[in-house]
């Protein structure tokens, strides 16, 4: 799913820029584009990033 039409960025890029490190939707803008224009996009990439949150604190140490 595109989640910033103004640079054509899709969902599985921004879940590996989050995966990466990312945890602001500026730092997302810098890797990637997404967010850096219009802003429409940004309440989503904010979702993402907070739904990367909770999979990493639900996720058993170790694995």
């Amino acid at each position: 799913m595109f989640v910033c039409l103004c640079h054509g960025v899709t969902s599985h890029v921004v879940d590996e820029v989050v995966a990466a490190g990312a945890s602001t939707t500026k730092q997302i803008a810098e890797a990637c584009g997404a967010g850096s224009e219009c802003g429409r996009c940004r309440r989503t990439l904010r979702a993402i990033i907070a739904a990367h949150q909770v999979n990493d604190s639900a996720t058993p140490a170790g694995r």
